[in-house]
């Protein structure tokens, strides 16, 4: 059977995604490799940018849903999702907040849900990629960390594909000033496919990531074994 695919544009990523990309109808989730904040914001830019791309291709808001209160728009911005493409919405907890998502994917409204959630259960993640592969709506989960020390992978999901994202050291420049960020990205599983790792640059205007021109060539350096596989 043919699935709708996301294509990253970027040969690094989808010539290693066992779909040619991220299969649009199902569940992906990503965590910060660490409880830093800047990690923290490679991860929902990195989710930014997926549904900057899926809304502009098909049409139609982006809704996110989080119990937390702490969104930089301009950031979003930045990564290609503009205020006016998004849907916010603010449950009061987990619970609420993965009704939420699977209301807004059955109605069918918007092209994609982001969401930001700390306690999913296995069964949770099994309802999300159902109704999700049902509507061929990518559901793009953000997984909290509950203590410093908790790697939200660590738990079992039914999730297409399992990532973690960390901040890299960006370009050195010729001059004083603040290149393109750079994002460790780590494919920790994904269904049809083996785990990876891969530096590149974080996305642009467009949502768009690309690959360091000084790594281009040097897949070695650039791509290897997953450090660890989430279960």
């Amino acid at each position: 059977m043919d699935h709708r695919i996301i294509a990253f544009g970027v040969e690094a990523l989808d010539d290693r995604l066992g779909c040619g990309g991220l299969r649009a109808g199902a569940l992906h989730e990503v965590a910060a490799r660490s409880c830093s904040l800047v990690d923290d914001a490679a991860a929902t830019l990195f989710l930014a940018g997926i549904a900057a791309r899926e809304a502009g291709a098909v049409g139609g808001p982006v809704l996110w849903a989080s119990c937390r209160n702490d969104l930089y728009a301009p950031g979003l911005e930045q990564a290609g999702l503009a205020a006016a493409d998004v849907i916010y919405a603010q449950p009061p907890d987990d619970a609420a907040l993965l009704a939420v998502i699977e209301d807004a994917v059955r109605d069918g409204t918007p092209s994609a849900v982001v969401a930001e959630a700390g306690r999913v259960s296995m069964v949770a993640t099994r309802r999300l990629q159902l109704v999700a592969a049902e509507a061929d709506m990518p559901v793009l989960l953000l997984r909290r960390r509950r203590t410093r020390d908790q790697d939200p992978l660590g738990e079992p999901s039914a999730a297409w594909t399992r990532w973690r994202i960390a901040s890299a050291p960006s370009a050195r420049l010729e001059v004083a000033g603040v290149g393109r960020p750079r994002w460790s990205i780590e494919l920790a599983r994904q269904r049809g496919g083996e785990p990876f790792s891969l530096v590149v640059e974080g996305c642009d205007e467009t949502g768009r990531l690309a690959v360091p021109a000084a790594l281009g060539h040097r897949a070695a350096e650039a791509v290897g074994t997953a450090r660890t596989a989430a279960a």
